[in-house]
């Protein structure tokens, strides 16, 4: 996906499968709270899969039905953590932004400058 400065992916799509952005300089907005809220549940969900599906790899009897159903749980739940990667560092690419989207003053060398 191509980052959209200013906006923030949402951890949701339209119906139609399309990425959802906010535009909002408020991290604390309803929406921006329940964006966030989401992404903790959605990091929830595939750490206690990564568990499961560890267990049942463990087992003996691993039934082939139980298998494919796991890994297209597990695709599903890399899409969504992506998709919080994705969010997370495109908030994060510009150092001279707040969390609260005010730009910091100043100048601003390239990392080159500091060897």
């Amino acid at each position: 996906m191509t980052a959209h400065y200013g906006l923030r992916l949402l951890p949701w799509t339209t119906p139609d499968g399309n990425p959802c952005y906010l535009n909002t300089d408020d991290t604390d907005s309803h929406l921006s709270r329940l964006a966030d809220r989401l992404e903790g549940e959605q990091l929830d969900l595939a750490s206690d899969l990564v568990d499961l599906v560890s267990d049942v790899l463990n087992g003996k009897d691993a039934d082939p039905n139980e298998l494919h159903a796991l890994a297209r749980s597990l695709v599903g739940a890399l899409r969504d953590v992506l998709r919080v990667a994705e969010s997370r560092g495109d908030r994060l690419a510009d150092p001279a932004v707040t969390p609260r989207g005010q730009h910091l003053g100043g100048p601003r060398l390239p990392a080159a400058s500091f060897g």
